[in-house]
């Protein structure tokens, strides 16, 4: 049986996260290694932990790559157009953080985690946003239950169509069958009234049937 899912959020059991980090750590660190032996290019990877400590990894000299880095991006520049680019990207970084921050603290609340904080207002716009997604689960169960109910409906349709057309097929088969028995019981009795019981089978005299030559 495979592997579920793993849903990614901040792991909260402070052991867990410390074994997680060490091992997704040196999964890193080896696909690092591994693309930079394969693909000969040059790599340089930088990990801090959530203590604080560093860990790196560079195929070549790090200072040389960094400094390779910047030049690419043109952030070794020292003038104001280099200084506004890091800043931007300062700035969106420290955006994408808050952003996940509260992602991340509205699925919570959607949980029914970490709501001791909330105020009136924040739970019934909370209570508001879980009612239309119920709704929303609703509708989507009954329109799969009603989709359900009409193949079912179908299928029942087919097999009693089915069941019509066999119903013919057999009495139709009785019909033919009593039809050819009762040819069979008319040829006998014809036969027996020209041969009675215990007359030789001697061929029948046509003059005996009424037959006349011309």
């Amino acid at each position: 049986m495979g592997r579920g899912k793993v849903e990614l959020k901040r792991i909260e059991n402070p052991t867990n996260r410390q074994v997680t980090f060490s091992k997704r750590r040196d999964g890193l660190l080896k696909k690092a290694i591994e693309l930079s032996i394969l693909c000969d290019a040059e790599v340089a990877l930088l990990v801090f932990s959530p203590s604080g400590k560093a860990y790196h990894f560079s195929s070549h000299d790090m200072d040389r790559t960094i400094r390779r880095y910047k030049i690419e991006k043109g952030l070794d520049k020292v003038n104001n157009n280099g200084v506004r680019t890091t800043e931007v990207w300062k700035n969106e970084m420290d955006e994408m953080k808050k952003t996940i921050e509260t992602l991340e603290t509205k699925r919570r609340h959607l949980s029914g985690e970490d709501i001791s904080t909330l105020g009136m207002k924040e739970l019934k716009q909370l209570e508001r946003q879980l009612r239309t997604g119920v709704d929303r689960v609703r509708s989507k169960k009954w329109r799969l239950l009603s989709e359900h109910i009409s193949s079912l409906k179908r299928n029942h349709k087919a097999l009693q169509e089915e069941n019509n057309n066999l119903h013919k097929k057999i009495k139709l088969h009785e019909l033919l069958s009593e039809a050819d028995s009762g040819l069979d019981s008319s040829s006998d009795h014809v036969i027996q009234r020209f041969i009675p019981d215990g007359r030789p089978h001697s061929p029948i005299d046509m003059n005996e049937l009424g037959y006349r030559s011309s």
